[in-house]
């Protein structure tokens, strides 16, 4: 891809995804004091230089998911501009406590910032807090923490439209009418239940009366549970039209399914995905629009975040500015959270200008 048509891609996204050395601190305590989600009586210096050296942890909901580790990634190389070292660990499985271990060792171990992208905003609250008593920021991403056991949110795009705009994309392409449901990944994961509940709003409204949501199936962001569960979804409900997968290891496993089946141009399917999982699909026309954000873009942004976070250019508080690199000056926005961009919608014309 061209410089020119990088820089036109991210601007349209952003309209719209090792060493354990350094400063150690203490081991952790059995009961600390909780910590606020900002520390309001810390001050924020916008001119602060990045500290040299940082130490990152990226712990994402499962180390094997596609889509996490081109966010992890990213996010390592972005830790390299500002001479920082950041690394990836985390769960084979995105069960609610899977990442608790992980949280306890990184604290153990002194990272400077752990960056979370939780399964579950509560189970992980005790651990983080653990963290942060220890003077560790926490960032989440992706999928948010419970707000008081972090510092910050970054999240990929506002909840609302991306649960709103997968109702209206499925919406426009079943023609407003039909039955439908949607694959989702864990029944405790923070991002996908925020989307779920604006889905359920935006279907409440005059112009989706003759759409009906039959099913919230969870596939546990597992390719094979995912791709089962698809196919129960078949058998159980004959006359469903649609299907929305607002994750992206479930919508290439629903895709899968029914690029090999009788369903295939009867079901309409989309959701979240990554264009390089989904190209074969929408050659196919098994899948004809689905989108996403640029998760390159949201790991970098979490990366220097964490960093403006740590050398205290910032503290978390709503209106307080920093500048991530590339993707120019961001502004914190309540509860601590900074938004990406809205998501973009990816089809057979477009797909092809994208690799990620």
């Amino acid at each position: 891809m061209t410089p020119m048509r990088l820089t036109a891609v991210t601007a349209l996204l952003a309209l719209g995804v090792a060493a354990c050395s350094g400063t150690t601190k203490s081991s952790v305590t059995s009961a600390p004091a909780p910590a606020p989600a900002s520390s309001s009586a810390a001050k924020a210096d916008p001119n602060a230089p990045i500290k040299q050296g940082l130490k990152l942890a990226f712990l994402p909901k499962a180390i094997n998911n596609p889509y996490e580790t081109i966010v992890d990634n990213a996010g390592i190389e972005a830790a390299k501009e500002y001479q920082g070292e950041a690394k990836e660990v985390g769960p084979s499985d995105a069960s609610a406590s899977s990442q608790i271990s992980y949280i306890n060792t990184l604290t153990q171990q002194g990272h400077d910032a752990i960056l979370i992208a939780a399964n579950d905003a509560n189970a992980v609250c005790g651990p983080l807090q653990q963290a942060r008593a220890k003077g560790i920021k926490i960032v989440a991403y992706d999928s948010d923490a419970a707000p008081e056991c972090r510092d910050l949110f970054i999240n990929q795009a506002s909840s609302e439209e991306v649960g709103r705009s997968q109702v209206k994309l499925l919406a426009g392409m079943i023609g407003n009418k039909g039955d439908i449901a949607i694959l989702s990944a864990t029944a405790n994961a923070t991002n996908q239940n925020t989307w779920i509940k604006f889905m359920k709003d935006e279907l409440g409204k005059p112009e989706y009366k003759d759409m009906k949501l039959v099913k919230v199936a969870y596939g546990d962001d597992d390719d094979q549970k995912s791709f089962t569960q698809t196919q129960g979804l078949m058998q159980a409900y004959p006359n469903l039209k649609g299907i929305i997968s607002p994750t992206t290891v479930g919508i290439s496993a629903a895709a899968r399914y029914i690029s090999g089946s009788k369903y295939k141009g009867k079901v309409v399917l989309t959701g979240l995905g990554t264009p390089n999982q989904m190209r074969q699909f929408v050659k196919d026309k098994t899948v004809a629009k689905f989108a996403l954000w640029n998760p390159k873009d949201l790991g970098y942004l979490a990366s220097y975040a964490a960093a403006a976070l740590v050398s205290g250019q910032i503290t978390g508080a709503e209106g307080e500015t920093f500048k991530a690199g590339k993707l120019g000056e961001r502004t914190i926005g309540k509860q601590g959270e900074v938004i990406l961009g809205p998501p973009f919608t990816f089809d057979a014309a477009n797909i092809d200008q994208f690799d990620y």
